[in-house]
């Protein structure tokens, strides 16, 4: 069920082409369907790092089940390699927050993951 939220001070050209491409990246690099994926992108924003609006990211995490440290540290390592490779962004310029409220804190289709999962 990963959601992915990115907020950004730069400007995407194309953020339709963006979203579709990161969840698929996303969707690979944690390991969970594509149709479990929900990214949302907000850019453009006056997003301030270190005192400057120099490139900057924040991106939270949202998943169940697959953040141990040991996954986190991996995920860290490529979501920031994909933010450079893609939109110029230096690992030294964001923060990724890595959550997981457990099953029964995310509803889907009118119940909870819990309950998904229990049947």
């Amino acid at each position: 069920m990963p959601a992915l939220e990115i907020r950004t001070n730069i400007s995407v050209a194309d953020p339709k082409a963006f979203v579709k491409d990161f969840s698929e990246f996303s969707a690979t690099t944690l390991g969970k369907p594509l149709a479990y994926i929900a990214v949302h992108l907000v850019h453009d924003q006056n997003l301030a790092w270190a005192g400057t609006f120099d490139p900057a990211i924040l991106l939270n995490v949202t998943s169940l089940d697959n953040l141990q440290p040991e996954n986190t540290e991996k995920f860290s390592k490529a979501f920031f390699g994909y933010f450079k490779e893609k939109l110029g962004i230096p690992d030294n310029r964001g923060y990724i927050l890595f959550i997981d409220p457990g099953r029964a804190n995310i509803g889907h289709t009118s119940t909870t993951f819990a309950t998904i999962f229990s049947k």
